[in-house]
């Protein structure tokens, strides 16, 4: 449904910095009130998640720290899509590389979103797989973390204990539980 009341107008963007993984403009917008100035805004590369769950109701997940947070906890495989690449086919690749997990069959896409559309553009694509084979160790030694099948009934205790990590780990799970 379509509606102008509020919305937002821009006038163009000025790029301060840029890389491969983040890029960081001045958006000349103006607000519903009139006003006008320039706004900052972080663009990120786009993500790709695997969830995986297996016949026991159980998701691969890795635990491990994330500095930025100094947060412990779990989360799903995944990571930046590469240019040309589809994003199930990064959502595999990433599930193998930081699990060893290989998933098997074709992926049902589960959900897209923006995880923070105030100030980011950060677009994430989760895509399901309902099994996997364990084809070896993992191989991206940056990812590095335990490799775990997490039952989902944990889910919201995990969730209570701040021990899901990310709107990348956080939506796909809750948005499964909800639609079975």
């Amino acid at each position: 449904m379509a509606n102008d009341n509020g919305a937002w107008r821009t006038f163009g963007e000025r790029v301060v910095y840029d890389n491969e993984w983040v890029r960081v403009g001045l958006v000349d917008v103006e607000a519903p009130n009139g006003e006008r100035w320039d706004y900052h805004v972080v663009h990120l590369a786009r993500i790709a998640i695997a969830l995986i769950v297996n016949d026991h109701e159980e998701a691969l997940m890795l635990w491990r720290h994330r500095f930025a947070t100094n947060q412990w906890g779990y989360e799903l495989l995944g990571g930046l899509v590469e240019q040309g690449e589809h994003p199930a086919a990064t959502a595999a690749r990433e599930a193998v590389e930081e699990s060893g997990w290989r998933p098997v069959g074709e992926p049902t896409h589960l959900v897209s979103f923006e995880p923070l559309p105030g100030q980011i553009t950060a677009p994430v694509d989760v895509y399901l797989w309902r099994s996997a084979e364990h084809i070896g160790s993992p191989t991206d030694r940056e990812e590095t973390g335990t490799v775990q099948w997490v039952p989902l009934d944990r889910v919201n205790d995990l969730v209570q204990r701040q021990e899901l990590l990310g709107s990348g780990t956080l939506v796909p799970l809750l948005y499964y539980l909800n639609s079975r």
